[in-house]
């Protein structure tokens, strides 16, 4: 979290902006700094979209192999009045004009776009799929939701970029701009999923949870047996490339889809999911990857349920998802605080509720 990079502008425009009011149609500013992209958006409560800004750090991180948190953030505190500035005059407007600011200050949101495009009904689930989590939940409302599962170890996201690097898919002219996990997909349609045999993560688990620390592990270990074996040495790269990655992404997609699986069979087993209206809503970085989204077509088939997907450039952070979910909790008042110092961030996302869930899988 950046939260901090943001305080002595927060403070500005708490100052400008007048005096909180309940208007005919509340305007909210997002305002998103939670990881390597600074974003902006102005929505108002009829959840129309005014004007929105974003800069990414994408490019950077790419150089220098994965994200570096103090270059993070001070590209956030260096852009982060720029881009607030953008968005406002997008949507044509001051900050004076404005009647509450939402920030980030946790993960867990990313799916507060649904409604942008889909008159969506609770209870509906979710996967979160980024570069910092993974996590399947049921959402019951808008502050309301309850983990099934979570990672025990690395996020999808981390697996896929420190793979890719390992692999220096880098060095190929035509990966050079693209991230880890896109040069991962990219390459993959180009090599064989059964090549390369990877252990499959918690086999032998009856809960929900997610590991790709062994994944990532193994695949470093066949990369180095196969260099030795090559004599590859410095840049030069192993002739297999092709199959690795796309043996390493079936493996890890194949993974989440198992566990979303039995997260599915575990709502219709405890009765928590309505029989008609099921939609699963996947979110975060690794979202945008097409096979990941095929093979969750799937399993959604299977279960009578509707795959809902946002388009690749809401995948990743944004401010419109921050001033949606802001606009959600103006409307329930929830969450409105006029103490900047009462804001506390969290890094990682905690669930109050989770024991319940725990006690059920013991029962079943």
């Amino acid at each position: 979290m950046y939260l901090a990079s943001m305080k002595t502008l927060m403070k500005i425009l708490i100052r400008t902006a007048q005096p909180s009011r309940r208007a005919s149609c509340a305007t909210i500013l997002g305002i998103e700094s939670s990881c390597d992209d600074t974003g902006a958006a102005v929505v108002n409560e009829a959840k129309e979209i005014l004007g929105e800004a974003l800069h990414s750090q994408k490019q950077l991180h790419i150089d220098f192999g994965g994200i570096i948190p103090p270059f993070a953030r001070e590209l956030h505190r260096k852009h982060l009045p720029a881009v607030v500035d953008s968005a406002l005059s997008a949507a044509r407007m001051t900050v004076s004009d404005v009647d509450a600011i939402a920030v980030t200050v946790k993960p867990g949101k990313h799916d507060a776009w649904k409604e942008i495009e889909l008159k969506m009904k609770f209870p509906f689930l979710v996967l979160l799929v980024s570069g910092g989590h993974c996590i399947l939940a049921l959402v019951r409302g808008v502050t309301s939701f309850s983990i099934l599962g979570s990672t025990l170890d690395d996020s999808p996201g981390e697996a896929l970029d420190k793979s890719a690097r390992r692999m220096k898919l880098r060095n190929l002219p035509e990966l050079s701009m693209l991230s880890g996990g896109e040069a991962i997909e990219k390459l993959a349609q180009q090599g064989d999923p059964s090549a390369f045999q990877f252990p499959f993560p918690l086999g032998r688990a009856r809960d929900c949870n997610f590991s790709f620390s062994g994944l990532k592990f193994y695949l470093l270990k066949t990369i180095r047996r196969l260099e030795e074996k090559q004599k590859v040495e410095g840049d030069q790269l192993v002739p297999e490339l092709a199959d690795l990655c796309a043996s390493f992404q079936f493996t890890v997609m194949k993974h989440l889809c198992t566990r979303v699986q039995r997260g599915m069979g575990f709502l219709d087993l405890n009765d928590l999911m309505p029989k008609n209206e099921r939609t699963l809503v996947v979110s975060g970085g690794v979202a945008s990857n097409n096979f990941l989204r095929s093979a969750l077509e799937r399993v959604c088939n299977e279960y009578n349920y509707k795959l809902v997907c946002p388009p690749p450039r809401l995948c990743t952070d944004n401010g419109v998802m921050i001033a949606w979910n802001g606009v959600e909790k103006w409307i329930i008042g929830c969450d409105i605080t006029h103490e900047f110092d009462s804001i506390v961030p969290e890094g990682r996302c905690v669930n109050k509720t989770t024991h319940v869930f725990e006690l059920l899988w013991e029962r079943n």
